[in-house]
């Protein structure tokens, strides 16, 4: 029997040019739904449109949060559309069914008092405290994902035109400027990697002690230990990238800048940032504009005035 979910990871993979992580979730979502198929004697190809509908409500009842279910679906949904297209079934089960739509919560920043924190938590005496130095800062200077960290390579970073290269999700390569700080503590972190390597080798730019390139859990844990030394929590790559672009945006970058630099295939991924920024602005507004709240300054300004008078009259 064909197995239907390994050739839409393969179309996925080759036509679509998903990155690994991506395809790793969308087949755990199918999996989800062949194992459910497969407990009531179904067939993927056989599912109409009630059973899917059962099937969301079993999904809403299992105690996933409401993203999940929306991403799970979403992903179902472009495994029937190919399975329609390559003609392996008449009708679309989900033709009728409403993708969930989930509130997107405001992702955590860190201001730049607490990004110079952070950096200070850095112990600097040791190979691998550079090596931790130079790695916060670049995160922080260039919003990179974790995975494109871990997957730099030596000489993709030029540290005089200031600019770094990667592969973004689905292999998509881009180019980013990198700041005067982070392009010091790289260019320090070049003799600390000689020293941690100890004649060792690899073409990777972050390593080990033990020589090997930092995976993802690795740097998620070197951050979440300097932050937690100065009181930060919650502080992970991601919190970096978000700050990294909500920065930008509150000092004047426009959107499109941001996205490329983040690399952002969709623009409303990048306008999250945008309504950060209002509200941070609006904030601002509020708090350092003269007439801002001019009607409440103008209130409390008669009501002074009304207990001068009142003062005035008393007798005596």
């Amino acid at each position: 029997m064909r197995d239907l979910i390994r050739e839409h990871m393969a179309y996925l993979r080759v036509e679509k040019g998903l990155a690994a992580n991506s395809l790793v979730s969308y087949g755990r979502d199918l999996e989800k739904l062949r194992r459910w198929a497969d407990a009531r004697g179904k067939q993927l190809t056989e599912l109409g449109h009630s059973e899917i509908a059962v099937w969301c409500r079993w999904l809403s009842e299992s105690g996933l949060a409401p993203r999940s279910i929306a991403r799970t679906i979403s992903t179902v949904r472009g495994f029937y559309s190919f399975l329609l297209r390559d003609g392996l079934i008449r009708e679309d089960p989900l033709a009728h069914i409403e993708t969930l739509k989930s509130t997107q919560a405001m992702p955590r920043v860190l201001d730049a008092e607490e990004v110079e924190r952070l950096l200070s938590a850095v112990d600097v005496k040791s190979p691998e405290g550079v090596r931790d130095r130079a790695l916060i800062e670049l995160l922080y200077a260039t919003g990179l994902r974790v995975s494109e960290l871990v997957g730099l390579r030596v000489g993709e970073i030029d540290l005089e035109q200031g600019l770094l290269s990667c592969n973004g999700k689905g292999s998509k390569q881009r180019y980013v400027p990198v700041g005067r700080s982070a392009l010091k503590w790289l260019a320090h972190y070049e003799q600390a990697r000689i020293d941690i390597l100890a004649e060792r080798t690899t073409t990777f730019l972050f390593i080990s002690k033990a020589g090997t390139v930092l995976t993802r859990q690795q740097v998620w844990q070197i951050i979440k230990q300097h932050a937690e030394q100065v009181g930060l929590v919650n502080v992970s790559p991601h919190v970096l990238r978000h700050s990294f672009a909500t920065q930008l945006m509150q000092h004047g970058a426009d959107s499109r800048s941001v996205q490329a630099m983040l690399g952002h295939s969709d623009l409303a991924t990048t306008q999250l940032y945008t309504h950060m920024t209002s509200r941070h602005l609006r904030a601002t507004y509020d708090l350092y504009h003269p007439r801002a709240n001019w009607l409440e300054s103008r209130d409390v300004k008669e009501n002074k005035k009304l207990e001068t008078y009142a003062v005035e009259i008393e007798p005596g």
